[in-house]
């Protein structure tokens, strides 16, 4: 199906359904979730252990062959916290796993299937303990590539962007292009230049909220409840 049938009114009921799957069954489990948020098929984020903290306007996407995993598996009793910032975006397939600390700080963006983790959960010669963890850092506005692992110790620097598919085992200065395997520097950001972020989507929330609303009724206009329903039993091809 490549254009959306529903009518508006079966859109927004489904909105409103996804806010309401978020408080009831996900918010419980958090630490705390800040104001704002946007979580997109929730039903497919697995929260495991804490404290995981989420910030305001948070987005979330999730889908069922890539869910997003938030777990706390602490090396010692006392550790282990995920802390997720300000206007951070999750992507499809994001893994997070920590036994001591992973802090990820406001306006950061996690790509589809990327992955952070504070420890490797096996040690070298002890194959039966977890390993030891080292916290794990991203600062501001930081960027991180499809499919990119981020490696226990690392802290990556102010508005850094990791490459798709690096593998990222040394800390990144602010301001740089790392990727490959192990990640190396390939270019450096001019600091000088102003940088927009995600913060400065939201600096209207209210706006935002009602620009989105006027395109979705835009999007779906003419659609109607049965129309919807015949393509959802009798598919055409092209629709």
């Amino acid at each position: 199906m490549r254009k959306d049938h529903r009518p508006y009114a079966v859109k927004k009921a489904y909105l409103k359904f996804q806010k309401f799957y978020t408080r009831h069954f996900l918010m419980p489990q958090l630490e705390s979730l800040g104001r704002g948020f946007t979580f997109m098929r929730p039903w497919h984020v697995e929260i495991f252990g804490g404290p995981i903290g989420i910030g305001r306007f948070a987005t979330v996407i999730a889908t069922a062959d890539k869910k997003v995993r938030l777990s706390v598996w602490p090396e010692k009793a006392g550790r282990g916290e995920i802390l997720i910032g300000d206007y951070c975006l999750i992507s499809p397939g994001v893994r997070i796993s920590s036994a001591a600390s992973v802090r990820i700080e406001d306006n950061c963006m996690l790509a589809s299937g990327a992955y952070i983790t504070d420890s490797d959960w096996h040690g070298l010669y002890d194959r039966v303990s977890p390993g030891k963890a080292r916290p794990v850092r991203l600062a501001k506005n930081v960027w991180i590539g499809d499919s990119a692992i981020v490696c226990k110790g690392v802290t990556i620097g102010e508005n850094s962007v990791i490459g798709a598919g690096a593998i990222v085992v040394d800390s990144v200065p602010p301001n740089c292009v790392a990727a490959g395997n192990p990640a190396r520097i390939v270019k450096r950001l001019d600091p000088a230049m102003k940088m927009k972020t995600r913060s400065h989507w939201y600096a209207d929330p209210g706006r935002l909220a009602r620009d989105f609303v006027t395109w979705e009724q835009a999007v779906l206009r003419g659609n109607t409840f049965f129309g919807w329903l015949k393509h959802l039993l009798f598919p055409a091809r092209g629709d």
